[in-house]
């Protein structure tokens, strides 16, 4: 079994990347090639906790922009996630890899309720956790649930699965002359306003001293490269 720089991590996956090539909901052969990856970095004996955001299916700022309650278009965005959730552990199961939905907001029917105590049971059970609901509270972004669950499981890293490979000074796609980093501390992060993360997830992944690496979920075989101290990123740590 290969060595890995990190062992247990938790891997946040935008709802948006869900979605493939189109425009809207979840397409099912990007989820299968997602948990193939997942599943490359489980057979090299990585214990994986997963967050999956909900914005290929609803977006609660889009409704507040059109007057609505902030509140009610937050617990939507937060239903959308746990659609997302069932969604990759169905995914992960078709590839023999088990796997767990822990809603932060109480849904028995669909899913266990998360609590750190059923988090522990199945990890140590070998099984995916997968994250949903956010932090259960309004106003809190799918970051900051990642930020939160990764200081929970014990988590050597948070990685972030992103449309670019690493963190840039501006958007590279609509920038062709914003820099990239290969390295930025937390501070940085914050100072200059960098849009990674928000600065709630920054803080809590400075304080419990959680590296973020931001990686491309493009490449191929990237997740499994970056447990390794592989492959393309950006490393956010203390100085």
């Amino acid at each position: 079994m290969a060595k890995l720089k990190y062992n247990r991590v938790l891997l946040k996956v935008s709802g948006e990347a869900l979605m493939g090539d189109g425009e809207f909901g979840i397409d099912p052969e990007t989820v299968g090639r997602i948990c193939g990856d997942i599943k490359e970095g489980i057979d090299l004996g990585a214990r994986v906790g997963l967050v999956v955001g909900g914005g290929n299916i609803f977006r609660g700022v889009s409704l507040v922009a059109t007057g609505a309650d902030r509140v009610s278009g937050d617990h939507m965005g937060m239903l959308a996630t746990v659609m997302n959730a069932i969604s990759l552990r169905t995914g992960l199961e078709n590839q023999n890899v088990p796997a767990v939905v822990l809603s932060a907001i109480a849904m028995p029917e669909i899913c266990e309720t998360f609590s750190q105590r059923a988090l522990i049971q199945h990890q140590a059970a070998g099984r995916v956790v997968i994250f949903a609901g956010g932090t259960g509270n309004p106003y809190f972004t799918t970051d900051t649930a990642a930020a939160l669950r990764a200081c929970e499981m014990g988590a050597d890293a948070l990685l972030k699965a992103t449309q670019v490979d690493g963190v840039y000074s501006a958007d590279p796609k609509t920038n062709p002359d914003a820099e990239r980093y290969d390295q930025i501390t937390y501070s940085q992060v914050l100072e200059r306003g960098l849009k990674v993360m928000d600065a709630a997830a920054i803080s809590l992944t400075r304080d419990a001293r959680i590296p973020v690496e931001v990686f491309s979920l493009g490449d191929v075989g990237g997740f499994a490269k970056i447990l390794k101290g592989e492959g393309r990123s950006t490393t956010i740590a203390t100085e």
